[in-house]
């Protein structure tokens, strides 16, 4: 028994950051941006009481009711982030609170911007073995809690948001239908990190003097590993399931550069009509930019029964790899 995604949402929040915007704080310019990111706007957060659990909650809520299914259903809620709102409690038990879903266990999962892939292929097991017939999965960050926006290499390049899926039992032949997960600590853990806030560096006067609680990216390195993996975890699940260029409907990867989704469409041998972007609109939303893509596809109706979707992301750690999709 696969696991089959039943029902999509997003949230993203009101307020935009353009480039213009950024303009005014930041040597850079519209143009800089947009031919080397894609991104022209992202979406920030700014309510000071609100953050990642708050967009996880609205996500799932929107769930429910496409699903006409009440919180007390659900059995497991999986949230992928690098931004949780405290270290503990989890943001997925404060969602759990948050909805009343007060059968389910609840976790966070820390892969950044895998995060939503890696969550996605731990919810599957769950299904899978028959444990658990309704399992929510987030990805979700609220990255400008973590950018340093004096940082011209990093602060034109996040935003916030949330995605999400419900996962129950697959028709034979649908859902989930493979998966290949990588981790490369050795060498990712010196090019795109945040230095202080853990049990390593816990915050100080000096940590916070020293910025040492904004992401930090060496952005030529984490470019040409990113364009490498991605498009090798797209080929793979292509090869690994006799899928031609042909047979796919469409490809979801993780909206960190226009460039390195275009290299992965090539890869692929597949038009960009074939792919989902939208980090034009939001930048990167790290967690979020898969299950962001995908509910946009099922909201615009592009979505139907038998679509084959490949799911590739690569982020911190490192972490990367493709999950292959037959759509039910």
């Amino acid at each position: 028994m696969k696991a089959a995604i039943t029902a999509t949402a997003k949230y993203t929040p009101p307020d935009k950051l353009t480039n213009f915007d950024l303009e005014k704080i930041l040597d850079t310019n519209d143009e800089w941006i947009r031919t080397r990111t894609g991104i022209q706007e992202r979406r920030i957060l700014k309510d000071p009481d609100k953050a990642t659990a708050y967009m996880c909650a609205e996500v799932s809520k929107q769930i429910l009711e496409k699903r006409g299914i009440s919180a007390e259903e659900i059995d497991l809620i999986i949230i992928g982030t690098v931004t949780p709102d405290t270290i503990f409690p989890a943001a997925g038990c404060l969602v759990q609170g948050m909805i009343g879903a007060k059968n389910a266990w609840a976790f966070d999962l820390s892969a950044a911007c895998s995060g939503f892939l890696y969550s996605l292929v731990v919810g599957s097991q769950f299904i899978e073995s028959g444990m658990h017939k309704k399992v929510l999965v987030l990805g979700a960050d609220k990255m400008s809690a973590i950018t340093d926006f004096t940082d011209r290499n990093t602060a034109v390049l996040f935003g916030d948001g949330a995605g999400g899926v419900l996962l129950e039992p697959a028709k034979d032949g649908y859902g989930v239908l493979d998966a290949k997960l990588y981790a490369d600590g050795a060498n990712g853990k010196d090019h795109l990190y945040m230095l202080a806030g853990g049990s390593l560096r816990p915050p100080s006067h000096e940590t916070v003097d020293k910025k040492m609680h904004a992401i930090r990216q060496d952005g030529r390195v984490v470019f040409k590993s990113a364009v490498t993996e991605m498009a090798n975890s797209a080929v793979e699940m292509m090869r690994r399931n006799n899928l031609s260029a042909d047979d796919i409907t469409y490809l979801i990867p993780h909206q960190a550069n226009h460039r390195i989704i275009m290299a992965t469409a090539e890869r692929m041998n597949i038009s960009m009509d074939k792919v989902g972007i939208n980090i034009d609109r939001y930048g990167n939303t790290t967690a979020a930019t898969i299950p962001l893509c995908l509910a946009e596809l099922d909201e615009s109706g592009k979505l139907k029964s038998g679509d084959n979707l490949i799911f590739v992301s690569f982020g911190a750690g490192y972490t990367w790899g493709g999950i292959y999709v037959k759509w039910q």
